[in-house]
């Protein structure tokens, strides 16, 4: 389904394509992925391509008590990786809070880290460094909330995607390639002349009688 706040749309995997948005809360149908990218089909057969990171999944069913989660919904592994990346920021200020490290050591350590997690009550927002995207929990799924950047075609992964939105073909034959950037070619200037023209000579003056009685043929 389409998120409440609508969805832009392209004519193809490319940014430099983009076609009439979607609108807020449309069910569609996910039929096939190129990294960020999700083609989907709506109700009357008109297909694009969106951020396929941004569609909200709608499960046929509603899970089960006891039932384990699908790998992409199960919230636990995305808490305890923001947890151990918390951890390992709390261990290197603590030691340079004490002296037993310096600056540099500690920027070190903590390069690349990225933790991010507010919880209110039964809701809580997770960010995803793997996929760099932020994702909203209910304690029971994980749904993605907002991404970092547009789609790409070499996206970081499915993991919390729209797996349960429609059949997510992985087979990608007939996919349109990136756009990609081609360099000006110079221009080459006017070509040779094939037939070889000679350059322009010069012709010396004709010289003029000024008697013309006296030219051979006159009478």
């Amino acid at each position: 389904m389409v998120p409440q706040d609508g969805l832009p749309a392209w004519e193809a995997p490319d940014a430099q394509r983009p076609t009439t948005p979607l609108d807020a809360l449309l069910p569609v149908r996910l039929v096939d992925r190129l990294g960020d990218w999700g083609r989907i089909v709506c109700a009357n057969g008109w297909s694009a391509w969106v951020d396929g990171r941004l569609l909200v999944a709608v499960p046929r069913d509603p899970p089960a008590a006891g039932r384990p989660l699908a790998r992409s919904a199960d919230p636990r592994p995305l808490l305890a990786r923001s947890e151990d990346a918390l951890a390992r920021y709390r261990r290197a200020a603590e030691e340079l809070a004490a002296g037993a490290t310096d600056g540099e050591s500690f920027r070190r350590r903590t390069h690349g880290l990225r933790v991010g997690m507010v919880v209110d009550g039964e809701s809580v927002w997770l960010y995803d460094a793997e996929h760099e995207r932020w994702v909203y929990c209910d304690g029971t799924r994980l749904s993605t909330y907002a991404a970092d950047d547009g789609p790409s075609v070499h996206g970081g992964g499915t993991e919390g995607a729209p797996t349960d939105a429609g059949p997510a073909a992985g087979a990608r034959t007939g996919a349109p390639e990136p756009t990609q950037v081609v360099e000006a070619v110079p221009d080459p200037g006017p070509a040779p002349d094939p037939y070889g023209e000679e350059p322009t000579r010069r012709i010396p003056p004709v010289t003029v009688d000024p008697d013309p009685s006296a030219r051979p043929g006159d009478a």
